[in-house]
């Protein structure tokens, strides 16, 4: 009877060292590999950082039209600005105009 308690007991402690370390290799797994892991953390971030990018390409676009929007306004109307934007419209040169015409 002794020996079977203490082969029982060395068993039963096998057994929930086993049982813990599976849970934690567990937990650990999927917390490299897993959907919000740190794997995931760098697609997160990579992504991230486009969109980022894209921002900043669409505010630069968005600051060169909110520049001749202003050309544009009845208080500042710009001559040059003006002249380019009716030919372009209505499709008229000037006989001193110097056309290219592309391909």
């Amino acid at each position: 009877m002794v020996v079977r308690r203490g082969v029982r007991s060395i068993v039963v402690t096998l057994l929930l060292y086993l049982v813990s370390s599976a849970a934690v290799g567990y937990f650990l797994f999927h917390a490299q590999h897993g959907s919000r892991g740190l794997e995931a953390r760098g697609d997160v971030q990579e992504s991230l950082r486009a969109e980022e990018e894209q921002l900043a390409g669409l505010l630069a676009e968005r600051k060169g039209w909110e520049q001749r929007l202003a050309l544009m306004r009845d208080e500042a109307v710009d001559r040059d600005m003006l002249e380019e934007r009716a030919r372009s419209v209505l499709g008229r040169v000037h006989k001193n105009d110097v056309i290219i015409m592309g391909r």
